[in-house]
């Protein structure tokens, strides 16, 4: 049996999606741009994609969504479309992020902060949970950006955005959230607390890969990343890639329903469960970060004395996939940053393994998973120098 357990890494294309990207490939393939029939002839399925996309998030007609390579490349926008209009060519100082951010927002912080920008980090405790006092410290009158994930890729802790960002728009600071891992596990809704932007990814939510978007607030100033086109009312220069927009229509009013949000929250949420529970009955195990505050698919657990990256081989060769660390940088040997962030526990860092569901997933492969990471589990404790056993 092959159980996919790593969905906060990326998810199945649905069938239902692949079935609407699929005309756009050699049937209806002209350029959008172009004047002729063959151009015009994709006008209608992508405006029905960008409904899809605005209703999927609630947003209004007159606020901005480009659509992007990925999330990567919006979050990269936002911070650098900051840093020209607020801080070089304003009188803004700084931008605070949270320590926990995903690397395309922590890196492109550092490149920023090479270049004379103070990037502000907000702590976490040590179950992943983000402090608001604490953070709102941070703030002072020369922010020019507050960027905070809506949810964690490793803990699927969330963070309170709906009351930072009120908050900054309390104090005309502007505020992103990147929503990357909350599209399609909880209600995104942008018209019920104040946001300036948000970023999304269709992979993460059963779309295509290499697509995302970034919503931008109405009237927010925005200097593209991309020049050299009058794509996305000249916001983001490129050919529009038809099918992947098609695709990312479709999965995120797949995944944006009402049903949809329910089964993430029942059934998933129970398989979850079911899954971690019985993981937690094995001796010297924990679940990093704890219960609370978190989306319904996402268990992150340290076994002690097994090597995480040990595990992952170990559940590999038995057909169960999960992760240790962030999935864009997974090849690397190093520490878990986000873990690392959580406190001292320099052990912690190297054996948290992230298991991650979605709603392909059933009750049969939880229960095969369940037997092949307690086996793994005993194995790897058997042959370990790390592990005292009793």
């Amino acid at each position: 049996m092959e159980v996919y357990l790593d969905n906060n890494a990326t998810t199945k294309v649905d069938e239902k999606v692949t079935k609407a990207m699929e005309p756009f490939f050699s049937k209806i393939y002209g350029n959008p741009n172009s004047l002729h029939k063959f151009g015009s002839q994709t006008h209608s399925a992508i405006n029905k994609a960008i409904n899809q996309i605005y209703a999927g998030i609630n947003a209004n007609d007159s606020d901005d969504i480009i659509v992007t390579a990925n999330a990567t490349e919006a979050n990269n926008s936002v911070l650098k479309s900051v840093w020209i209009n607020d801080i070089l060519n304003g009188d803004k100082t700084n931008i605070v992020i949270s320590e926990v951010e995903h690397p395309s927002i922590s890196v492109p912080a550092s490149f920023l902060k090479a270049q004379g920008v103070d990037i502000k980090y907000a702590k976490v405790d040590e179950n992943g949970e983000l402090d608001y006092d604490e953070l709102v410290k941070l703030i002072d009158d020369n922010t020019a950006l507050v960027s905070i994930m809506w949810a964690n890729n490793e803990t699927g802790k969330i963070f309170p955005v709906a009351k930072i960002g009120d908050y900054c728009k309390s104090k005309n600071i502007l505020f992103h959230t990147d929503a990357t891992q909350a599209i399609g596990k909880v209600v995104v809704d942008v018209s019920t607390f104040h946001c300036d932007f948000l970023s999304f990814s269709a992979h993460k939510f059963h779309g295509p890969k290499g697509v995302g978007g970034l919503y931008i607030k109405k009237g927010v100033k925005f200097t593209p990343l991309l020049h050299g086109g009058e794509q996305m009312n000249s916001l983001r220069s490129g050919t529009i890639d038809v099918a992947s927009i098609v695709g990312m229509g479709e999965a995120m009013e797949l995944g944006t329903s009402t049903n949809a949000i329910r089964y993430e929250n029942t059934v998933v949420k129970e398989l979850r469960d079911k899954l971690e529970n019985a993981l937690l009955d094995i001796d010297d195990t924990i679940l990093i970060g704890g219960k609370q505050n978190r989306t319904p698919n996402t268990s992150l657990i340290s076994f002690k004395g097994v090597e995480g990256e040990g595990m992952i081989w170990d559940l590999n060769k038995q057909g169960v996939a999960a992760s240790t660390g962030s999935a864009c940088a997974s090849e690397s040997l190093e520490a878990n940053p986000v873990m690392n962030a959580f406190g001292d526990d320099s052990e912690l860092a190297h054996t948290g393994i992230r298991f991650s569901l979605s709603r392909f997933n059933d009750e049969a492969q939880i229960n095969y998973a369940i037997k092949v990471v307690k086996d793994a589990v005993a194995r790897l404790r058997e042959i370990s120098s790390s592990y005292a056993k009793n």
